[in-house]
């Protein structure tokens, strides 16, 4: 009898369905708990007048709000042009719900968790390729802003995954799903737009003209196009335009970091503690892989890992 090999998509995925199991049954086995549903927002009438800090709502309910209603959902978000770039993860939770709206909910933390349990396990098989350690995949699977981004019904699961995604189709030179998975990332949160950019930048170092020529084509393009649809619909584009309690985009390293620390002056405990976590776990690795990736680049290397470390 053959036994089932433990793997870190394993965990993962039990970790997910224990964490949302619990949120559904301390909701009451409400699906809506999933949607972080803001009355206010809800109603749909002038959202410009709604507090986006209330406890209890959050970002994943103006996907839900998009997937209910893909044309009409406007008058019910903060920013809609920013809402609707997003467009990947309403579509496809309206498409698995057969638009039933109570379905929606479901379908949509479905869409994340697939595609969050199935990139780590491409992750792994990534790492073993590598001759790496397998179980460093669960710092991906487990990752607690990912894991919450599932819960909360936000974009990044699915648009991180699909990076990881088009990454294993990239290393078998599948070229065509590459490009429809990065797109989707694209369309799931403009954000992805930085693994298009170390993706550019290893394809012009390394001379890989085709494979450039293709990326701005059939993911650059089409995005390009969808904000100017938006703009036309709008009245404004998605990317930058900010929605509720959003941060502009730092060009200088680590600013953000130091934005935070300086609001926490005043209260040294927080600093401390915000010091204690980010240091280590964030600056010092961050440093670390520049620093590697800038050697490995001097050396001659032309990796795509290197592409994403510089970006």
């Amino acid at each position: 009898m053959n036994r089932v090999r433990l793997s870190p998509w394993h965990i993962t995925l039990a970790v997910l369905l224990i964490y949302l199991l619990i949120v559904f049954a301390s909701a009451g086995f409400d699906a809506k708990i999933f949607a972080t549903i803001d009355p206010c927002f809800a109603a749909c009438d002038n959202p410009g007048a709604c507090d986006p800090t209330r406890i209890g709502s959050y970002d994943g309910q103006f996907a839900y709000y998009i997937a209910r209603d893909p044309a009409g959902a406007a008058q019910c978000l903060d920013v809609p042009a920013y809402r609707y770039q997003r467009i990947l993860l309403p579509l496809l939770g309206r498409t698995l719900a057969l638009g039933v709206t109570d379905w929606l909910p479901l379908t949509m933390i479905a869409v994340n968790l697939v595609v969050h349990v199935v990139a780590t396990a491409l992750l792994t098989g990534i790492l073993q390729d590598q001759r790496a350690n397998r179980w460093f995949a669960l710092v991906y699977g487990l990752f607690a802003g990912l894991v919450m981004a599932v819960r909360l019904n936000t974009p990044e699961p699915l648009s991180v995954g699909l990076v990881v995604v088009a990454l294993w189709f990239w290393r078998r030179e599948r070229t065509l799903p590459e490009l429809l998975a990065l797109l989707g990332a694209v369309l799931a949160k403009e954000t992805a737009l930085v693994f298009i950019a170390g993706w550019l930048l290893m394809d012009v170092l390394a001379r890989r003209w085709r494979h450039a020529v293709l990326l701005v084509l059939f993911v650059c393009v089409p995005f390009a196009v969808w904000q100017l649809v938006l703009y036309a619909w709008l009245g404004s584009f998605g990317i930058g335009s900010g929605g509720a309690l959003s941060t502009r985009f730092e060009l200088l390293p680590f600013n953000g970091l130091w934005r935070i620390a300086g609001d926490a002056a005043g209260n040294p405990s927080v600093l401390i503690a915000f010091g204690v976590l980010m240091i280590p776990l964030v600056v010092l690795p961050s440093l670390w892989g520049l620093w590697r990736a800038g050697r490995d680049l001097l050396r001659g290397q032309r990796d795509l890992y290197l592409g994403f470390v510089l970006m």
